[in-house]
C-alpha cells in the first residue's frame, strides 16, 4: 500500500510540475478570413480554401494559428459588415479582409468602401489587425472554368501569397 500511495505522490508532482511549466501563451492565435465566395473556396473542398491551406503553411512554420474561414457564397460587403461581431469574435487577433465583386453585382456598389471603412475601423478599435485582400490578387492566378473563382493551386498560391502578410500581422 505504501509503494502505491508513493507512487500515487510522485504522478501528481509531475503532472503538477508540467502542468505548471507549460508555456504562456501557448493558445493558438484567432485568425479570420472574411469574405466572399473566394474565401469560401467555392468549387473546392474545404481543405482546399485558402485560409485552410493558410493554416497549414503558417503551422509549417512553427505558428500556433487557427484560421477560421468565414467567407460566404455571394456575400457583400454589408453583409460582411452585419456579421462582424459574430464572424470575428472578441480575441480574434487578425482578419484578413475580402471584401470580393458582389457590391457591384448586387447593386449595392455605392456601400462598398464605405463598408470597408467601418469594417476596419471597428476591428481596429478592437486592437485586431487587418489584412486587404482585394481582388487584384486574384489577377494571374490559376481559375477555374467560371473565371472568377481561384483552382485548389491557385488557392494555395494566394496562400503562399499571405503567410508573411499574416505572420507579421501576429508579431511572428
Amino acid at each position: 500500500m505504501q509503494r502505491r500511495s508513493m507512487w500515487i505522490v510522485t504522478a501528481w508532482l509531475g503532472l503538477a510540475i508540467a502542468i505548471g511549466s507549460w508555456p504562456a501563451g501557448a493558445e493558438a492565435a484567432t485568425v479570420v478570413a472574411l469574405g466572399a465566395s473566394n474565401t469560401f473556396g467555392k468549387g473546392v473542398a474545404r481543405n482546399q480554401s485558402y485560409p485552410a491551406q493558410l493554416e497549414a503553411l503558417l503551422r509549417a512554420r512553427g505558428l500556433s494559428v487557427r484560421v477560421v474561414n468565414a467567407g460566404i457564397n455571394g456575400d457583400t460587403t454589408t453583409g460582411m459588415l452585419a456579421r462582424l461581431d459574430s464572424a470575428a469574435p472578441k480575441g480574434t487577433a487578425v482578419v484578413i479582409l475580402q471584401p470580393g465583386g458582389n457590391d457591384r453585382r448586387k447593386g449595392s456598389g455605392a456601400d462598398r468602401a464605405g463598408n470597408i471603412e467601418e469594417i476596419e475601423k471597428r476591428l481596429r478599435a478592437r486592437g485586431v489587425s487587418v489584412v486587404m485582400l482585394e481582388n487584384s490578387a486574384l489577377r494571374g492566378l490559376p481559375h477555374q472554368a467560371d473565371g472568377v473563382h481561384l483552382t485548389p493551386e491557385g488557392y494555395r498560391m494566394l496562400a503562399e501569397s499571405l503567410v508573411s502578410q499574416v505572420a507579421g500581422a501576429l508579431g511572428r
